[in-house]
């Protein structure tokens, strides 16, 4: 889940770059989140579902802003988020023209996580 509001919070923001780790879990999470509610729509025995149609409309700006920062991690325009293919490969080692590594070392990491651990939770 930290991974899918790493993204919302970035809601609009087509510049830097995601790791693929946050772009795959981004499309994890919303493909459950899709699943669920048209299982909603199921149970409430709707043939339109207005919740999914709701929710796919509302999460296109933030699909699109992950796939093109993704996308720059590997240093290509974010134009290749069309061809799909680039979102496998994986990024560029170091600082490149579309920003630091999001996979430095612990100092240097947006989210301040170590690259090798699970983001923390903050309980104790």
């Amino acid at each position: 889940m930290y991974w899918y509001l790493k993204v919302l919070k970035k809601y609009a923001v087509f510049s830097g770059r995601a790791r693929r780790k946050e772009y795959w879990m981004f499309v994890l999470f919303n493909t459950i989140i899709t699943f669920a509610l048209g299982l909603v729509a199921a149970i409430m025995g709707s043939d339109w579902n207005v919740l999914s149609d709701i929710y796919q409309f509302a999460i296109i700006i933030p699909t699109v802003a992950v796939g093109f920062r993704r996308v720059h991690d590997t240093n290509r325009s974010g134009w290749w988020w069309f061809l799909v293919v680039p979102l496998f490969f994986n990024g560029h080692p170091n600082d490149n023209y579309y920003g630091p590594d999001p996979k430095a070392d612990a100092l240097g990491n947006e989210d301040g996580q170590d690259s090798e651990t699970a983001p923390s939770l903050g309980l104790r």
